[in-house]
């Protein structure tokens, strides 16, 4: 087995991001833990939103890189994020907001398979 992705997007996120990139150059996601905005993924331009010592880098969707914090991914490392695109407001610092639409995580649980290739890699 290959390599397995922790974070995807759906086709309707893809464009959103291409979107938002041609308008605001180049992005960052960070998975928000809660607070303001509860729990979403936020899209800041890069650069704009600093990257601590304690942030995971999950991987890439749309080659933009997908942050969250080392404490918030101790309870989620187990699951494949999936961020998708529905309609309503987003959070508000999140540039997708005068969209119309919002970024959402949707999440599957990885099979034992994936996630014993995780481990083996030590992408865990």
């Amino acid at each position: 087995m290959g390599t397995v992705p922790k974070v995807l997007a759906t086709e309707a996120a893809l464009r959103l991001i291409e979107r938002l990139k041609g308008r605001y150059g180049p992005l960052l996601f960070h998975q928000s833990g809660g607070c303001c905005d509860g729990s979403s993924p936020m899209c800041y331009p890069r650069g704009e939103f600093l990257i601590g010592e304690n942030d995971v880098l999950l991987g890439e969707i749309g080659e933009t890189p997908f942050y969250m914090s080392a404490a918030q991914y101790a309870y989620w490392k187990h699951t494949q994020f999936i961020i998708d695109v529905v309609p309503g407001r987003g959070g508000m610092f999140s540039l997708e907001g005068p969209e119309g639409v919002r970024f959402l995580t949707r999440s599957r649980v990885f099979t034992d398979e994936e996630y014993r290739t995780l481990k083996e890699t030590g992408a865990l």
